[in-house]
């Protein structure tokens, strides 16, 4: 029995109903110490936590019924919590009282940090509803028959479900920009044998960064399948991440390079756009930083600034 009581964590005492102390086992090492019981009384915390005690056990005894409350014992670095249920003794003798001591202090750790996580989890899901509210009102709007919608807007949630798996798969720390560009790049450019170069720094960016620049990256690639250099079955573009300074403070800048195929002039850009839209403004707003895009002279560029909030630098390439 008491090696069963001491693997359960789970602590005894028992008192005869004149409160003296009959049986004890297992109580918890920082309570069970000399001096910590006194026979006559059961006192195991001292103060105003045992005078509680106390008077619920006598109403115990006196009711019948059993009860139970917590007491918090604040040690030099720790507060520890303990269940105390007190139980009715039926004894020939007149009966007496088992109270039941219960470390849950880990109990309700682990509780706090499961209500923490939901209350997350669902802050990023109306985020996440809201950004795909956005899309398809923008995709609608722009969109010239139901087909082209479906379409437009597969595209753009599957971009999204791409990025959300990164950063759910991280535990909901982000995404490495690398890992994000070949996700996002993967179905309109599955050539491994001639990948998009992307180069520079792979920064380690937040949930809030891994998913708008995903969005970023998708409208980029498409416009690149559809109007661009890869339309023309040409990998010529690269993605380059770099450090910079905004607003006084360390950045990254990333770099997108297309260069369309001779005699062929760059698409005209329709500022009216969701794609625009999302690279000029949705995109640098949500993360705090600043967005560039042009064509002209033959190529494509976008220049989107990170400032240091939405990403972190864990690994740099040996110089």
């Amino acid at each position: 029995m008491e090696i069963a009581l001491k693997k359960t964590g789970v602590g005894f005492l028992h008192q005869s109903a004149d409160m003296t102390v009959t049986l004890f086992g297992n109580l918890p090492v920082r309570l069970h110490r000399p001096g910590a019981l006194v026979p006559d009384r059961g006192d195991l915390f001292g103060g105003d936590d045992d005078v509680r005690l106390t008077a619920l056990k006598r109403a115990v005894l006196r009711e019948q019924q059993p009860t139970a409350t917590e007491v918090e014992v604040h040690y030099a670095n720790e507060v520890v919590t303990y269940r105390i249920e007190i139980e009715p003794v039926a004894a020939a003798d007149g009966g007496g009282l088992l109270t039941v001591i219960t470390d849950i202090s880990d109990t309700l750790h682990r509780e706090r940090i499961l209500k923490t996580l939901l209350r997350e989890l669902s802050h990023r899901s109306k985020n996440l509803l809201a950004i795909i509210q956005g899309i398809a009102t923008q995709t609608a709007r722009q969109a010239l028959s139901l087909d082209g919608f479906l379409t437009t807007f597969r595209g753009r949630i599957q971009s999204l479900s791409y990025s959300q798996d990164l950063v759910t798969d991280s535990s909901w720390r982000g995404a490495y920009l690398f890992a994000l560009a070949e996700r996002q790049f993967s179905s309109y450019w599955p050539d491994r044998g001639n990948p998009i170069s992307v180069t520079g720094i792979n920064a380690h960016l937040s949930p809030n960064a891994t998913l708008h620049i995903g969005l970023a990256l998708h409208e980029l690639i498409v416009n690149s399948a559809s109007h661009g250099a890869l339309a023309s079955g040409v990998n010529s573009l690269t993605v380059n991440c770099f450090e910079t300074m905004f607003k006084g403070q360390k950045a990254i800048e990333l770099q997108w390079i297309e260069h369309l195929p001779a005699n062929e002039a760059a698409p005209k850009a329709d500022e009216h756009t969701f794609a625009r839209t999302v690279l000029e403004r949705v995109v640098p707003i949500a993360i705090g930083g600043k967005a560039l895009y042009m064509t002209a002279n033959g190529r494509i560029e976008y220049h989107l600034t990170v400032p240091s909030h939405e990403y972190e630098i864990i690994t740099r390439l040996e110089e």
